[in-house]
């Protein structure tokens, strides 16, 4: 990612990823403690309402979750999100079984809320994404969407309800509070 100004507000970096997407990102803590409440917020309380998975060139993994997850549990480092059938691991804390030099990469060392900037200048969509100690996404989730619905289908209206979890996530963890340039924009668009 390359760093840009934001000219209309310099408090929120902008960042344009290499394939050219605009996103406004938000650094969160990566210690144990804020990664797992934050993955436990998402989880417990919106795992109807999200999508997760890596987003990278060549290849998006949008997993809706099939049920509420089963279990949630931390082992040397590892969070284990169980939904009964299948389950997937995230380093979000100190993991010493593979050595000091393996457990460095494994772990979140970059974290961040971020919304995507449309070529009109508002928000089309929002997420979490989780980067290891080299800078390898781990993990993206994507929240709720006012212009999709829970079936990732456009609305014909934008549904501004569908922000409570950026909001509640904004709130708690960044001490900020709704930003109304999320209520801008028109509609969704990807590249």
């Amino acid at each position: 990612m390359t760093a840009v100004e934001d000219e209309s507000d310099a408090a929120v970096p902008r960042v344009v990823e290499e394939y050219g997407s605009t996103l406004e990102v938000f650094e969160l803590p990566c210690d144990e403690h804020t990664l797992l409440a934050v993955l436990t917020e998402l989880f417990e309380n919106w795992w109807d309402d999200i999508f997760f998975g890596t987003l990278v060139e060549g290849g998006a993994w949008e997993v809706a979750a099939p049920n509420a997850p089963e279990r949630l549990s931390m082992f040397d480092g590892y969070l284990t999100v169980d939904f009964g059938r299948w389950h997937f691991h995230l380093c979000i804390g100190e993991h010493t079984a593979s050595g000091p030099e393996l457990g460095r990469i494994r772990r979140c060392s970059e974290a961040y809320l971020y919304r995507t900037i449309g070529g009109d200048g508002s928000p089309v969509s929002w997420g979490l994404r989780l980067l290891n100690g080299e800078g390898t996404q781990i993990g993206t989730v994507l929240l709720p969407n006012p212009f999709l619905s829970n079936r990732q289908a456009v609305l014909p209206e934008p549904d501004w309800s569908r922000l409570v979890c950026w909001d509640l996530l904004r709130e708690r963890f960044l001490g900020l509070g709704p930003d109304p340039r999320d209520r801008t924009g028109a509609g969704f668009a990807h590249g």
